[in-house]
């Protein structure tokens, strides 16, 4: 069986009690938001669905440090006739902790589009690259991730197919949407590398 690398291990403060989700095979999901700070002060804001077994196992109050683990995860949602691509943690174990704050992503997955390399005004390289990460029963998860230097110049010369293992954090990003009815703020989630590898293509 293809070994799966779709990790994350979050340790912050509940932002929100949880609120039923969806309901799947008989199955309760519920959501939440965990706040998790960064070195530079900032704090990322992140969204977690979990099972309702888990939650019966831990009593969650807002405001309780707790520690995630689980994988990141992507859903196509359609709405007005648009697809919205949803990005959360799915949660596979949750526990009350004391502890740093800790925000680590380990992906494995092929570039399901061709990299977009730019510069800020400041003159510092990003590249943008779509990571799709194989999950069981032949699914995948199509996770954003930013890359930054010269890493940023390496994985921009990569091509569609490439396969790639990025390590980072997910993080939140709040950016204005104008549209005819006004401007709206919005939120975005993406994986901001801290390394990428690009990883050998398998025998045909």
């Amino acid at each position: 069986m293809e070994q799966i690398t779709n990790q994350v291990i979050l340790r912050g403060t509940l932002a929100s009690a949880p609120r039923f989700s969806h309901e799947n095979h008989g199955k309760r999901f519920f959501r939440f938001y965990l706040d998790v700070p960064r070195l530079s002060s900032a704090v990322d804001t992140l969204p977690i669905v979990a099972p309702e077994a888990l939650l019966e196992s831990t009593l969650l109050e807002e405001g309780a440090l707790l520690c995630v683990t689980g994988q990141v995860r992507s859903h196509n949602l359609r709405s007005d006739g648009k697809r919205h691509l949803l990005i959360f943690v799915f949660a596979s174990s949750l526990a009350l902790q004391d502890g740093e704050p800790a925000n680590q992503v380990t992906l494995e997955g092929f570039l399901c589009r061709e990299p977009t390399y730019r510069r800020t005004p400041l003159g510092r390289e990003i590249c943008d690259v779509m990571l799709a990460v194989p999950r069981a029963f032949q699914r995948a998860d199509y996770l954003p991730c930013i890359l930054w230097g010269r890493t940023a110049q390496e994985i921009s010369r990569c091509h569609t197919r490439d396969s790639l293992r990025i390590t980072g954090r997910l993080q939140s990003r709040v950016y204005t949407k104008v549209t005819e009815e006004g401007s709206q703020q919005k939120t975005a989630y993406e994986i901001s590398a801290l390394t990428a590898q690009i990883l050998p293509q398998p025998l045909p």
